[in-house]
């Protein structure tokens, strides 16, 4: 056998030959030599999560054993474990036992840390930005919401979801295969238009545990979420000669805009720091009122003990109230609040949704209806989609009744808690002359500015939101949610985002007010 000779260096050198002169990784191509001293964990941390971004580790993906990854790299395994740890805090990954490290979920879309955006992706192929004063400040323009979903940004904090990364996958895949493995054939058919009876006792068991609520299943209806729920009612309501329903003001523009597409006029009723001003109420001359009562939108008050004996007065004189029970179950520093309906009985038509319990794009809600109304919303339901999907329901009403969903609320009330905690400490910090609305529940705060001035007309909200898109942060002027004047604000969603992404975003917010303050 013949001995191979030794390699030389100098010479493999001269002759173009590569030499190892850094350590590097296979994986993602990861080159420790872009990392700045004393940084690595969050260079590491920060490429992580730009390839997750990007789609170059997809939902589900593996991640290498953190001992490989340091052997290639030729770094402590500390530092892969802390970056690892890092994108955990975050809910972007999870430990899987023998399966290792697992993708569960995506960042922001455009998170820090990559080099292209979305955003400037689209500039690049000469596609309209979507930024800037029109996006907000359209007063009629019922897509807004939808176009500023699409909008990249590199921190979302707009309202409205659950913490969405924390969603019970592996519960959920338990439910539908003892779901599937019992379904008879028949249940693949056409569904019954007011919903599956096994779901609508789950839902009345789920409303009589959780919400004080005695409800019949007969007077249950499964609509696709709390949107379907008040179109369908503006129809039948419409039908019956109620075609003005009084809103909170300020209040949910979504469900104005819905009620006002089906040709409903929703005049403003002032809510306080005690909840609607039912004396408002009844200078309104309305037949009806949508209201969030156990945490009003966006304000995050609850309507208190005074107001719901007036409310009752008011809706024994025949007024009728539509009430949106808005992630209610989210409480943190407060008892639980009664729903209306338990006071106010048949002249309630309430709605609730799984969508701020695990997640909007379930589409799945429900409305209690009164008697005399429940013919004429099934019809309804009937004429818009012919029922919803039986499966979902059915896995629902396992998860309803089992104490799955018990269980995953109160693990995502402990997430909600520290993240409405971290977005607290961040507006003391960054945004110190705001003032701080709605913080006891819920899945947002609502903050106001007395004294701050934006521009040169006075204080906008509008100017401050386009000015925080332009710096990749996403936010709602509380304009937006107002029909007549009041104080400028922005409502700041805190469920779906990591505690890194809150505090970065709040003091970009902080750093846009102080420059538009001249601070």
């Amino acid at each position: 056998m013949t001995r191979s000779k030794p390699i030389d260096v100098d010479r493999t050198k001269s002759q173009g030959v590569a030499t190892r002169t850094g350590s590097g990784a296979d994986f993602l191509q990861l080159s420790i030599d872009a990392a700045p001293t004393g940084g690595r964990a969050e260079w590491l941390a920060r490429e992580l999560r730009a390839a997750i971004a990007d789609g170059r580790l997809a939902i589900g993906s593996t991640l290498p054993a953190s001992r490989m990854l340091a052997a290639d790299l030729n770094v402590s395994r500390g530092v892969i474990t802390e970056a690892y740890q890092r994108l955990t805090d975050d809910g972007h990954l999870a430990g899987r036992g023998r399966r290792g490290t697992i993708v569960i979920a995506g960042p922001s879309v455009g998170s820090a840390g990559t080099g292209s955006t979305p955003t400037t992706a689209r500039r690049a192929a000469g596609e309209p930005s979507l930024h800037g004063d029109a996006l907000f400040a359209d007063p009629i323009d019922n897509s807004m919401f939808d176009r500023l979903r699409a909008t990249a940004a590199r921190i979302d904090l707009t309202p409205g979801a659950p913490d969405l990364a924390a969603f019970p996958r592996a519960g959920w895949l338990r439910a539908e295969r003892s779901v599937l493995s019992a379904l008879a054939a028949d249940a693949f058919g056409y569904p019954d238009p007011q919903g599956h009876i096994e779901f609508r006792q789950s839902i009345a068991g789920w409303l009589a545990r959780n919400r004080g609520m005695t409800v019949d299943p007969a007077d249950v209806v499964v609509v696709a979420g709390v949107a379907q729920g008040l179109a369908l009612l503006a129809r039948v309501l419409d039908s019956t000669g109620i075609s003005r329903i009084a809103v909170e003001d300020p209040g949910s523009r979504g469900a104005r805009q819905q009620l006002r597409s089906w040709g409903i006029d929703t005049p403003p009723v002032a809510v306080d720091e005690k909840g609607l001003r039912v004396d408002q109420l009844w200078d309104a001359d309305v037949p009806a009122v949508l209201l969030t009562p156990a945490h009003q939108f966006p304000t995050g008050v609850v309507l208190d003990g005074g107001r719901r004996r007036e409310l009752l007065d008011w809706t024994a004189a025949g007024g009728l109230v539509i009430e949106d029970d808005y992630d209610a179950e989210h409480r943190y520093d407060r008892p639980p609040t009664p729903a209306l309906f338990t006071m106010l009985g048949d002249q309630v038509l309430y709605a609730g949704s799984v969508s701020k319990l695990l997640a909007p794009a379930l589409r799945v809600g429900w409305l209690v209806v009164p008697a005399r109304f429940r013919a004429a919303v099934i019809a309804a339901k009937r004429e818009t989609d012919l029922g919803n999907a039986v499966l979902t329901q059915l896995v629902l009403a396992r998860m309803l009744d089992s104490g799955d969903l018990e269980r995953h609320l109160r693990l995502v009330r402990r997430r909600h808690r520290r993240r409405r905690d971290t977005m607290v400490t961040a507006i003391g910090q960054h945004l110190p002359s705001a003032r701080i609305h709605g913080a006891a529940a819920g899945l947002h705060l609502t903050i106001t500015f007395d004294t701050i001035t934006f521009d040169n007309e006075g204080t906008d909200d509008v100017a401050l939101a386009t000015a925080a898109l332009g710096a990749g942060v996403k936010v709602h002027p509380l304009s937006w949610h107002r029909q007549r004047p009041g104080p400028a604000g922005l409502v700041l969603g805190y469920a779906a985002s990591s505690d890194s992404e809150i505090a970065d975003g709040i003091a970009t917010l902080g750093a846009l007010v102080g420059v538009r303050s001249g601070r």
